[in-house]
């Protein structure tokens, strides 16, 4: 049912965790199935340099919150802007047609932080 790369990320998480100074954390949820998903970013001169993320959750959305940050450190915010849920469900090898919905889940986590970070970097230059 799931892929060896699914498995792998549900049972050897990356970067879980908090970052005490992030510069933009999101939070999405999915009242349907139960997944709550945290995502901390650190961006430095418009890279993020630093990225960890607690879910609670199914194994695929362990496994989609794992990847996705592997998929987005070390880019910038544009390019991490672009990453997609399909691009997410690739990179696992594919997800399993009911388990998409954590796919979108991981893509809207990194959405909502980038959309923070741009929030509080408006907010620290106004000020």
């Amino acid at each position: 049912m799931y892929s060896d790369k699914v498995m792998d990320h549900f049972t050897n998480p990356r970067n879980v965790g908090e970052i005490a100074d992030a510069n933009g954390v999101g939070e999405v949820g999915n009242a349907r199935c139960g997944d709550i998903m945290k995502l901390w970013i650190k961006v430095e001169e418009d890279v993020i340099t630093d990225i960890k993320f607690k879910t609670f959750g199914c194994g695929a959305a362990i496994a989609t919150s794992s990847i996705i940050t592997e998929m987005a450190i070390g880019k910038t915010i544009a390019e991490a802007e672009q990453i997609t849920n399909q691009q997410v469900a690739e990179e696992l090898h594919g997800l399993p047609s009911v388990k998409m919905h954590c796919s979108n889940l991981a893509a809207e986590a990194l959405a909502a932080a980038i959309e923070d970070y741009r929030k509080n970097a408006t907010t620290n230059s106004a000020s």
